[in-house]
């Protein structure tokens, strides 16, 4: 046995070295100042290690690194950069990209939220679109700029002509009946027959008619009466319901308004109808349903509104017995035949 080992009596040698101050094993060291036996234990644990004189001091606001922790490199990027720091101070996790470096997750937030602002701003964009394009298409600019009076006394013409093609139908499904009876319908085609010879005779011009009406005057203003003015009240009169129409001039010369009239612009203002010059003031003399056909001619933008923006003015003069006294010439047809 060499001199550095001692016996310590259970047959293993002991090493040389100091020995630990307090005696024997299990014994308490004497002395006062010294340390607790369990804190030099190996098991038991250890706070923060005092820096030596030979290591250098933690600069301030680093934390020490325990030897015996550890570190996540996957939060540190291949450049050497540190992680980014959280709003508490932490570092933020990394996500690794396609190239295997490490991306900040901050990033990927920025980029999602990025996408979400866009997503609702095309989504608002859309919306707006298809409330403008429903706006457009549902508002119609003639009757949106007609004004509440106007439309109410359409919708009552509308109402008007209606009920008057209701009973035209009752009176053909009433003569169809009677047409279709025996010795009774032999007197009632004949009826019939004299009845329909009478309204073309109306409508071609050949018969005088009287019935309700009213008389539509034209006074000329800065510029004189044109025909198609003129041509625009007959139009606007027939699809009103106008019957039977005569238009007089002022030196009292009247021509009967047929299917087939025509009007020309004559010298000095004058006005050429059917071949026949009539001088102004025109006045027109309609039988016919009176508030339908005053409202036809006042509706915004139509013959009353463009007589007056030339400087003219439209009267009107509601009659409860109009007479169309002036006839027109039978017409031959070369070319029409009936079909058999």
């Amino acid at each position: 046995m060499s001199d550095e080992q001692t016996d310590t009596g259970t047959g293993w040698p002991q090493p040389a070295g100091p020995v630990r101050p307090g005696g024997p094993a299990g014994e308490p060291d004497p002395r006062p100042d010294a340390p607790d036996p369990d804190e030099l234990s190996p098991l038991a644990p250890q706070g923060p290690a005092q820096p030596s004189d030979d290591e250098p001091a933690a600069e301030p606001g680093v934390e020490p690194v325990d030897d015996g922790a550890t570190v996540d490199l996957s939060a540190v990027s291949r450049s050497g950069e540190p992680p980014l720091a959280g709003s508490d101070g932490l570092a933020e996790p990394a996500v690794a990209g396609s190239d295997g470096s490490a991306a900040p997750v901050a990033a990927g937030r920025s980029r999602w939220s990025a996408a979400g602002v866009m997503i609702a701003a095309l989504l608002a964009l859309l919306g707006f679109t298809l409330v403008v394009q429903l706006k457009t298409t549902s508002t119609d600019p003639t009757l949106g700029a007609t004004r509440q009076e106007d439309l109410v006394r359409i919708l009552s013409d509308l109402d008007a002509r209606e009920n008057r093609l209701q009973q035209d139908i009752r009176a053909l499904e009433d003569s169809q009946r009677q047409l279709q009876s025996g010795e009774q319908g032999r007197q009632a085609a004949l009826d019939e027959a004299t009845r329909r010879a009478d309204e073309l005779g109306i409508l071609a011009g050949t018969l005088p008619a009287v019935g309700p009406g009213l008389t539509v005057q034209f006074d000329a203003g800065v510029k004189p009466i044109s025909a198609n003015r003129v041509l625009d009240a007959v139009q606007e009169l027939r699809g009103a319901g106008a019957e039977a129409m005569q238009i007089s001039g002022g030196d009292r010369a009247t021509v009967r308004i047929i299917a087939s009239t025509y009007f020309l612009d004559g010298d000095n203002g004058s006005l050429m109808v059917e071949g026949r010059r009539l001088s102004g003031p025109y006045t027109i003399t309609v039988i016919g349903d009176p508030a339908t056909m005053r409202t036809a001619l006042n509706i915004p933008g139509g013959v009353v509104a463009s007589v007056r923006g030339d400087g003219g003015n439209v009267t009107f003069g509601e009659r409860e017995v109009a007479e169309v006294s002036a006839l027109h010439v039978p017409i031959k047809l070369e070319h029409a035949r009936p079909v058999s």
